[in-house]
This record gives structure tokens, C-alpha cells and sequence, in this order.
């Protein structure tokens, strides 16, 4: 996510925006806490596979189907290098690295998070293609042109200064390069928000924007829109099918020893976040976009 240190109060932002995605740590490092949930699940935390982490490394609209339809949207292939912004535990960037064949950098400013990615990859099999840096989405140390794709799942509804994110995409890319967004933005209702949702327990760490401040943030940096297409009917199916399997599990599943989820990152109001996040997308307080834009040749 993005901060300027020169700003005030920009790093108290910062701390509220770790404490909102390590939320649930009652002072127990999230690393910790992952590894000894999967080893109460039968698992071996040095050898996993990309099913047994899925609860914990895609945590946005739609899972992992929402990220292949990006991948495909943006042609991604293998041996592209693709900065993965906003990494989250990793999980896009383990997707496209296994699935895809990319060599993925994800870059994250909670460094809970990146501690768990760099994990998860080793214990997946995927470290040689995947490698995570805890920094400033609009300072990465990375070379200029040294990105073919930039990707984001659902982070910018975080960063306060997407500008300065916009022209650090800029100079990553390689002219002609690519930037691939699955985003939250704000609806047509203008009704607050209701809270939390799994990006923000208060508004001071929600920063949704219209499709239009998007497309014209994405302009005014230099960025063509290439297909850009609202799937907020398909985010929100997805999002009314997992609030009814966490409101009312079955049986088997409350029996069942199964792999950490989102709970395990976001604490026990999780379950609540996603009926908050079902029911603004539901009201068109918030709609979700997916979209390719293309860096001019220059």
C-alpha cells in the first residue's frame, strides 16, 4: 500500500492499516498462528499445495477463478515478469507463477503479510519464481522498465495517494506494458458504507473511488484502457454463496478439520465483514471492476 513519510499523520496511517490486516494477533505473530493452524489440520507447514493454503492466499472477490479470468484477460504467459502490487500473503502471484509461468514480485506494506508469502511460497514448491519485498507500493526498489505487467487485486481502495502509485507503475513498465486491475470502486448510492468490510474496520482506511476517478486517474497517468468491464453481479454471487456457507456451515463441515481461512487473518468478525461487503455491493454502494490498460510506447 502507499504512504509519504513527509506527510503527517501518514504514519499513523500506516500502523492503522497494519493493525486492520493483523488484526487478529492478541500479540501472536500471524506466521505463527498460520503454521500451527495448518499443523491442527493434519498438515506438514513446510509442504503444502496450492489448495491446501487457498483460504488464506485469496482474499478477495471471487477466489482464484477471479484471478485466472485477469490472467487470461491480460495474456499473461510464461516467463513474464509481473509486479504483483498489493500482494497480500502472495496467493496471485503463486497462482500466476504455478499456473501462468511468471517470474511474480509481490510487494506489500504489511510485513506480516510478507512474511507469510515468502513462507507459503517456500512451502509451496514456488519460492524460485515468486519473491516478496515489504515496501511502499509507490516506491518499489525495483529499476525502471524492469516490470512487463503490473497487477493489483483490491488494494488501491486502500492507498490514499493513487497518483503517486499510478506514476511509479509508470516507471516500472516496460513501454507497452501492461497494468491489470480487479478492484473495488464506489457505487452510485452515497449512503455510507456499512463497516467493517475486509479492507477497513473504520472509513479512515477506505478509500474507494468511482469508476470515472479511476478511468481518469489511470488516463492522466498515461495508461490506455484496453477492456475494462463492471462484474459486480458475478462479485456479488460469489460473495451471497460464502456468506451463506459461513452464516450456516453444514455438519460435515463443522466436523471436518479443514485449513486456516480468512478468520485466521481478519479475527471473528470476519464473518460480519463479509455480510457488510454482500450487502453494499447489493445496496450499489460498491461495484467492482475488472481491466486491462496499456502503458504508451514511447
Amino acid at each position: 500500500m502507499s504512504d509519504d513519510r513527509a506527510e503527517p499523520g501518514v504514519d499513523d496511517y500506516v500502523e492503522r492499516l497494519n493493525v486492520h490486516y493483523d488484526g487478529a494477533s492478541a500479540g501472536e505473530a500471524l506466521l505463527a498462528r498460520l503454521q500451527e493452524a495448518f499443523r491442527a489440520a493434519g498438515c506438514d507447514p513446510s509442504c503444502l499445495n496450492l489448495d491446501d493454503v487457498a483460504g488464506i492466499d485469496q482474499l478477495h472477490l471471487g477466489g482464484r477463478s477471479a484471478s485466472r479470468a485477469l490472467a487470461v484477460l491480460g495474456e499473461l504467459s510464461n516467463g513474464q515478469r509481473v509486479l504483483d502490487v498489493g500482494c497480500g500473503t502472495g496467493g496471485a502471484s503463486r497462482l500466476l507463477a504455478a499456473e501462468f509461468g511468471c517470474d511474480v514480485v509481490g510487494v506489500d506494506i504489511t510485513s506480516a503479510f510478507i512474511e507469510a508469502a515468502n513462507w507459503l511460497s517456500a512451502a509451496t514448491g514456488l519460492s524460485g519464481r515468486t519473491r516478496f519485498l515489504c515496501a511502499d507500493a509507490a516506491s518499489v526498489p525495483l529499476t525502471a522498465g524492469s516490470v512487463d505487467t503490473v497487477w493489483c487485486q483490491h488494494a488501491l481502495m486502500n492507498m490514499p495517494h493513487v497518483p503517486r502509485v499510478l506514476a511509479e507503475w509508470q516507471r516500472l513498465l516496460m513501454p507497452g506494458g501492461r497494468v491489470l486491475l480487479h478492484e473495488l470502486v464506489a457505487g452510485d448510492n452515497p449512503e455510507p458504507l456499512m463497516l467493517p468490510v475486509p479492507w477497513a474496520r473504520t472509513p479512515a482506511t477506505s478509500h474507494l473511488r468511482s469508476r470515472e476517478q479511476l478511468e481518469r486517474a489511470m488516463a492522466m497517468a498515461g495508461f490506455e484502457p484496453l477492456a475494462v468491464e463492471d462484474v459486480t453481479d458475478a462479485a456479488l454471487a460469489w460473495r451471497q454463496e460464502h456468506s451463506r456457507r459461513e452464516s450456516r456451515p453444514d455438519e460435515s463441515a463443522r466436523e471436518a478439520i479443514v485449513p486456516p481461512g480468512p478468520a485466521l487473518i481478519f479475527g471473528s468478525d470476519f464473518t460480519r465483514m463479509g455480510r457488510n461487503l454482500r450487502d453494499n455491493l447489493a445496496s450499489g454502494k460498491v461495484r467492482v471492476l475488472t481491466g486491462s490498460w496499456q502503458r504508451a510506447r514511447r
